[in-house]
């Protein structure tokens, strides 16, 4: 098959891995910077320009969105299942994993485990969105954060009304959730691929921080996860539409709880941690499904 990897940089670990991957396997593979793409936007003859080049004949992409360009990598990926490309995740249900708060509206609504957490416009209102998540301590999130950034601990009530009233000064918004203190400064990442788990581990937060994001300096380790929280992860994926996730969760007094899911996961950490060829697990999801004419969401609506 001719695949298409949608990625800003060639020599990224996850994207050199599934070209690899791809390519162990017989498949042809092309980089493509999808900011360099040209949508041409006609009535039954939808194309994509690359390079001055028109590009045809490609069965299959794999989107490595990066999150400070979500509005026209999805626009891309969404011309190409215009186009009958099959993605291995639609532009729907990326779009969904960006949206912090809309990801968070849809997991509750079908009832998978989240920290309480609460959201609110007006900087008179920071007293009940404090006390909805149950007090200080309490996190505050950026809803366009990244790999930790935008991420507070807030440990007092004064800290946490001073966070939030300057996030809202600068216009940002955020959401308030509340402080799992039981989980140790420690999360899980586990990896769906297709409605299965391929790989999960453990991040422990570096000494001094509570968040365990591996690029924050947190260590990651294999681990096995319960029944309950392999449910949880294959539930988030195929509620937001994804089909190959990385779905953050910790351990909370009243069971697993779903932090955040990412539509365009990082390989590395979870290749080397767990020893899984995660990469060939995606190659193979699309060998077994990269048909024409197959994009169609699978995601809850909203």
């Amino acid at each position: 098959m001719k695949l298409a990897i949608l990625s800003r940089n060639s020599s990224l670990y996850s994207t050199s891995r599934l070209r690899e991957a791809a390519e162990e396997r017989g498949h042809e593979v092309k980089i493509i910077d999808y900011l360099r793409c040209v949508m041409d936007i006609t009535s039954h003859r939808p194309a994509i320009m690359f390079a001055g080049n028109k590009l045809t004949d490609i069965d299959a992409i794999i989107p490595r969105i990066g999150a400070t360009h979500t509005f026209y990598g999805t626009a891309v990926v969404r011309q190409f299942e215009m186009m009958g490309v099959f993605p291995t995740n639609e532009s729907q249900g990326i779009s969904r994993s960006r949206d912090k708060l809309r990801s968070m509206q849809l997991l509750a609504r079908e009832g998978v485990g989240l920290p309480v957490t609460s959201f609110a416009h007006s900087t008179k209102d920071i007293d009940g969105v404090i006390d909805l998540v149950g007090g200080a301590p309490l996190v505050v999130k950026l809803l366009e954060g990244t790999q930790g950034l935008g991420v507070v601990l807030a440990e007092t009530r004064k800290a946490a009304e001073s966070v939030i009233g300057a996030f809202r000064q600068l216009n940002a918004n955020i959401l308030a959730q509340e402080f799992i203190k039981e989980a140790g400064g420690s999360d899980i990442r586990a990896f769906v691929v297709g409605g299965r788990v391929v790989a999960a581990m453990e991040r422990k937060a570096a000494p001094g921080e509570f968040r365990s994001n591996v690029h924050r300096g947190g260590t990651a380790s294999k681990i096995k996860l319960t029944p309950e929280e392999r449910a949880t992860a294959k539930r988030a994926a195929k509620i937001l539409g994804l089909n190959v996730a990385g779905v953050d969760l910790m351990r909370s007094n009243h069971g697993p709880v779903v932090i955040e899911v990412n539509s365009s996961p990082g390989l590395e950490g979870i290749e080397g941690a767990s020893g899984v060829d995660v990469a060939g697990k995606v190659i193979e999801f699309i060998e077994k499904n990269a048909k024409p004419g197959r994009q169609r969401s699978r995601g809850t609506k909203g």
